[in-house]
């Protein structure tokens, strides 16, 4: 067995116990539920037979549990895309702004980080560049677990920070963006035709944060698309082949995307550099100064308690995108 087929046979096998895991918590998430409510139903019993009001407070704040919890299981259903049960590859791109922005695409780094770990995703850095001065210029993630993608989908696009900035000594406001793209992780049974000649592929030499780790073999993989200018790379796989092959499902990833929003029936027809996307489009505004409000501009979901989001918790505006989508799709 090739160290391809070691790769590929080890993926299928995680993922098929990644979907066991996932049925289990369906089957016992919906027992959960029954549970609740036929211990509500006998809650209701005993307070009418004992004509007992001291059980009203109970009663009311389980039926709110329950609402809580059948909420969390509906917004699972909407969960119904292609590839929503797929790994997802995240990527943050510091934009106008300076340090602010190299700092703010950090922040965001660390918020997505704490989410996943939150959701019990895994997350794995395949590129990330930094600078010395400040926060990072860009990064990408692979984030593996069940309906990553389809959560995660929600947060591409544009994201705004306004605050007090820590590197003007004058003490302004300054506003930042970064950008998110987020595509799923495809596996091996879906294929697109890709002419070779289209592609330029780069090696170079991998290097951890602040060019700590440097390898001494070109392991790094930088492939261009050059019909459409789409450029990924991948730095920290285990070998030049295997940060090729996540190389090349990030490229197709992106290419099945352009070709879904293009209405294109081959990938040749697409021409033209891909702008990944414009600033000033913001989806999410996250201010720090005058006041504390994270808002999302597509739903109207929002929440002062801006440390918190920060911290990852940031199920509110994922749920009301869904629900959203949802309900312009229907």
């Amino acid at each position: 067995m090739n160290d391809k087929d070691f790769w590929n046979d080890n993926e299928k096998a995680q993922n098929i116990l990644q979907e066991n895991k996932s049925l289990k918590e369906t089957l016992d998430e919906f027992n959960e539920l029954l549970n609740l409510k036929e211990e509500i139903e006998l809650l209701i019993q005993i307070a009418i037979e004992e004509n007992d009001n001291s059980l009203e407070g109970e009663i009311e704040k389980e039926i709110n549990n329950l609402k809580e919890k059948v909420d969390k299981v509906k917004i699972k259903t909407l969960l119904n895309g292609e590839y929503d049960k797929n790994n997802a590859i995240f990527s943050i791109n510091a934009g106008t702004g300076g340090l602010d922005a190299q700092d703010w695409a950090q922040m965001l780094l660390r918020m997505y980080i704490r989410y996943s770990e939150k959701k019990g995703y895994k997350v794995k850095i395949l590129d990330m560049l930094d600078d010395s001065a400040a926060g990072i210029k860009s990064a990408t993630l692979k984030i593996e677990g069940l309906n990553a993608y389809g959560y995660l989908k929600s947060e591409k696009g544009v994201h705004r920070i306004v605050r007090i900035s820590p590197f003007d000594p004058s003490g302004k406001r300054h506003t930042s963006f970064a950008s998110i793209d987020v595509l799923p992780e495809l596996d091996d049974s879906i294929k697109i035709d890709i002419n070779p000649s289209d592609l330029k592929i780069d090696t170079y030499r991998a290097s951890g944060a602040g060019g700590q780790h440097i390898n001494t073999t070109d392991s790094a993989v930088r492939i261009t698309h050059i019909k459409t200018g789409v450029v990924v790379q991948c730095q920290n796989e285990r070998s030049q082949h295997k940060n090729k092959d996540t190389a090349m499902k990030m490229l197709m990833a992106k290419l099945i995307e352009l070709k879904e929003l293009e209405q294109k029936e081959k990938i040749e027809d697409i021409q033209g550099k891909y702008s990944q996307i414009t600033w000033g489009s913001q989806i999410r505004s996250y201010v720090f100064q005058p006041y504390k409000l994270v808002k999302d501009h597509r739903t109207g979901a929002e929440i002062g308690n801006v440390d918190s989001v920060m911290d990852g918790n940031i199920d509110l505006f994922i749920n009301e995108y869904l629900k959203n989508n949802k309900q312009n799709n229907s």
